[in-house]
């Protein structure tokens, strides 16, 4: 097959939306927004990176996911090159960004996360009369404010709105919001062309500091430092500190100790997993924003069989919909089980590590970290065993990805666990019943 010019542009711009859908909007923003097609070489796809940094960090990370993509969309071995955009100036690539203040923090966020467009209810109500009480206040409220929950709950919304309210109560503010990969980014660039002052100068002379699922500088021993200097250096000044992450400060996996304490010095804040009546309110706020009239049945059918996330929530009716509308037809509860049969397929039996991690911990009265940690006593250690037999049975992890969500235990360790729950189910009663009752939870 013979591939135009426009037929490739075409499909970059048609898969960049799932890319956002899988990597988030702090990776996306990050590494695949800056992107821009660049030419159809040869039937290779070559898209224009604005720095070999970023070129060589796609590379590694995301372009063998945009050529399963590309070719899932008819098209027949397709590649994908990255390169160095050669009309981006020289010392445009060797130089920190100035400060962002907040009359241009606008091109970093989103125009639907604002407060008035989040639903709120008792999973996320501290969540976000906390940050609504950061973004108004005259003072420093909280500090750092550092919300955490699960994917598509509402962080990454929460952050940019208040960002946005920052800006209409005190455009006066020097803000920097960011993704915690984009900080690391940015200090990995002062490192290589040797500009650290600017980057020290830029990151601690802000107002507002806001940086977006931190867990993501785990492990990453020179940007924690950085970080916690940087951290140090504003609360010193009596500046605002905002986090977000997917754990509280003290569960983050490969972050140091000083640098968790320092996380949870001020307000954490989770956000729950939803319940039925907050996702029911979401997709009523949702189909009114739309201008759509949406049977009720339909969305107490979608808010009862939809719960892992309000990402993949909204993003059901809008199948709904869209299909409604493209095909001319009403929408009702049949079409729309039609519609959906992957998604409700999906969600009849997903569960998440960290869903078995959190019931498992609450049944036997333990902390969520002590399935990471390396203690061995048996109050700890069952609990966490029994833990790692249900993610085998529940989920379609391997061993190898079960024992690194076990604070990285090996492979070997998880079979020992799965089958020395399998020798007491078969001699004890209660542990039976304990698995039986903890599967069941899981599963509905």
């Amino acid at each position: 097959m013979e591939y135009t010019l426009k037929s490739l542009e075409e499909q970059w711009n048609s898969i960049q939306p799932q890319l956002l859908d899988e990597y988030g909007e702090g990776t996306y923003t990050s590494w695949i927004k800056p992107l821009s097609f660049y030419d159809n070489h040869n039937g290779c796809l070559r898209l224009a990176a604005p720095t070999a940094f970023v070129r060589d960090w796609v590379k590694n990370n995301y372009a063998n996911r945009m050529r399963t993509l590309l070719q899932g969309a008819n098209l027949n071995e397709v590649q994908v090159d990255i390169i160095v955009n050669p009309t981006q100036n020289k010392q445009e690539n060797t130089t920190i960004p100035s400060v962002l203040d907040v009359p241009d923090i606008g091109s970093n966020l989103d125009l639907r996360f604002t407060f008035e467009n989040f639903v709120v209810g008792q999973p996320n109500e501290l969540a976000h009369a906390a940050a609504r009480k950061v973004a108004e206040s005259e003072s420093v409220a909280f500090n750092p404010l550092f919300l955490y929950g699960g994917v598509g709950l509402g962080k990454t919304h929460l952050m940019h709105a208040i960002a946005w309210q920052i800006k209409k109560c005190h455009p006066k503010r020097r803000v920097i919001y960011l993704s915690a990969e984009k900080f690391m980014y940015q200090f990995v660039r002062a490192l290589r062309f040797k500009d650290t002052v600017a980057f020290k100068d830029q990151f601690r002379s802000v107002d507002v500091l806001m940086i977006d699922d931190v867990q993501f500088i785990g492990g990453k021993e020179s940007t924690q430092e950085e970080f916690f200097h940087t951290f140090n250096a504003l609360v010193d000044q009596n500046r605002q500190i905002i986090i977000s992450a997917d754990k509280s400060p003290s569960d983050l996996e490969g972050m140091e100790e000083r640098l968790k304490s320092r996380l949870g010095w001020g307000l954490v804040a989770d956000i729950h997993p939803t319940t039925y009546e907050l996702r029911l309110g979401i997709l009523q706020a949702k189909a009114e924003q739309m201008g759509v009239s949406v049977p009720e049945k339909v969305l107490e059918f979608l808010a009862s069989k939809i719960s892992s996330n309000v990402r993949e929530l909204e993003g059901a009716l809008t199948r709904v919909i869209a299909h409604a509308t493209l095909v001319g037809r009403a929408i009702t509860l049949d079409t729309t089980q039609d519609v959906l049969r992957d998604l409700l397929r999906a969600n009849d039996r997903r569960v998440t590590i960290d869903e078995i991690q959190k019931k498992v911990a609450e049944y036997y009265s333990i902390r969520v970290s002590d399935m990471h940690s390396p203690r061995r006593a048996r109050a700890v250690a069952r609990p966490r065993q029994v833990a790692m037999y249900l993610t085998k049975i529940l989920t379609t992890r391997s061993l190898p990805e079960i024992g690194r969500k076990f604070g990285g235990r090996d492979h070997t360790t998880v079979l020992h666990a799965v089958k020395k729950v399998e020798e007491l189910m078969a001699e004890e009663k209660t542990i039976c019943e304990d698995i039986e009752l903890l599967r069941r939870t899981l599963e509905t």
